[in-house]
C-alpha cells in the first residue's frame, strides 16, 4: 500500500472549527495541499508531508484538492490524553522555544510505517475502530517524541497564556474571526480586564476597533493591491460578503466593488 493511498481519518475528541486551536493535533496529507497562517508566518503543507498544529494559537488554514481529492490523517492530542501519557512515560524538556503554530515533522520511515499500519483498524464505515484509538495515538506520540524530542516542551506545557503586550498582539491578529473571550485569553487577561486595557490603548471598544482596522486593510487591498472583495473578506475576519459590503460602504461611502 502506497503512502498516498491512505484513507482519511480523524482520531481523538472533536475540535471546534473556529480559528482558535484548542488542542494540539498532528496532520498528515495523503492527497492535496494545505495553506496555513498564524499571524506571524504563512505555511505550506504538501502531499506526503505532516506537521503538528499547536494549541492556544490563532491559525487559519485552507485545503486545496489534487484532482478533486483531499485525504488527511488527523490525530488530536488533548490535555487529558497527554497527562495520562506522562504517567506512563517520562521525557526530558529541551528548552525549545518557537512562536510557530505549525511545526513541520521530519520525513521518516517510522512515520510512514505508522501511517500504513492504520489500514487494518478502519471499520466498514471508513472510521478508525474506537477500541484502538488511544493505542494508536500513544504509538504515534512515542514516534514523534523520538524523532523530535523538542516537541515535549510544546505538548507537555499545560499552562495558560501569560499576560502579553495587548497592542502588539491585536495589530498582528486582528484578521482572525474569533470572539473577544479568545483574544482576552490569549493575551493573559479576563474579559473585563481585556476590555479595560483595550480602551486605554486604542481609545475605543474592541468590536469597533476590529471592524475599522479590518476595513482599513480591505480598502488598501482593493485600491492599492487591486484585489477583489470576494477574495479578501474571509481572510479579514468577516463572516459573509454581504456584511463586509454593507460595513465597507457605510465606512467609506462607496461600494468596495466600485473601487
Amino acid at each position: 500500500m502506497k503512502i498516498t493511498e491512505i484513507k482519511s481519518c480523524f482520531v481523538g475528541p472533536a475540535v471546534s472549527p473556529e480559528q482558535f486551536i484548542a488542542e494540539h493535533f498532528f496532520i498528515f496529507l495523503a492527497k492535496g495541499s494545505m495553506n496555513g497562517y498564524d499571524g506571524h508566518k504563512h505555511y505550506k503543507l504538501k502531499a506526503g508531508e505532516c506537521c503538528m498544529v499547536r494549541k492556544n494559537r490563532l491559525a487559519r488554514y485552507n485545503k486545496q484538492r489534487d484532482n478533486n481529492e483531499f485525504e488527511k490523517v488527523v490525530f488530536i492530542f488533548d490535555e487529558v490524553f497527554l497527562r495520562d501519557f506522562l504517567k506512563k512515560h517520562s521525557f526530558a524538556f529541551q528548552n525549545y522555544q518557537s512562536k510557530d503554530a505549525f511545526i513541520k515533522i521530519k520525513k521518516d520511515r517510522l512515520i510512514n510505517s505508522f501511517l500504513l499500519s492504520l489500514d487494518p483498524y478502519y471499520t466498514e464505515t471508513g472510521q478508525m475502530d474506537k477500541a484502538f484509538e488511544d493505542a494508536k495515538r500513544e504509538e504515534l506520540l512515542l514516534i514523534l517524541l523520538q524523532l523530535q524530542p523538542e516537541l515535549s516542551d510544546i505538548l507537555f506545557d499545560f499552562g495558560i497564556p501569560g499576560k502579553i503586550n495587548l497592542e502588539a498582539f491585536m495589530q498582528q491578529h486582528y484578521k482572525f474571526n474569533v470572539g473577544l473571550e479568545r483574544f482576552a485569553f490569549l493575551t493573559g487577561r479576563s474579559l473585563s480586564a481585556f476590555k479595560r486595557d483595550f480602551k486605554k490603548i486604542f481609545s475605543q471598544t474592541p468590536n469597533r476597533w476590529l471592524t475599522q482596522r479590518r476595513l482599513q486593510e480591505a480598502r488598501f487591498l482593493v485600491e492599492e493591491k487591486k484585489q477583489r472583495p470576494t477574495d479578501i473578506y474571509l481572510d479579514l475576519g468577516f463572516e459573509d460578503l454581504s456584511h463586509f459590503s454593507f460595513a465597507f460602504k457605510k465606512a467609506f461611502g462607496v461600494a468596495a466593488s466600485h473601487l
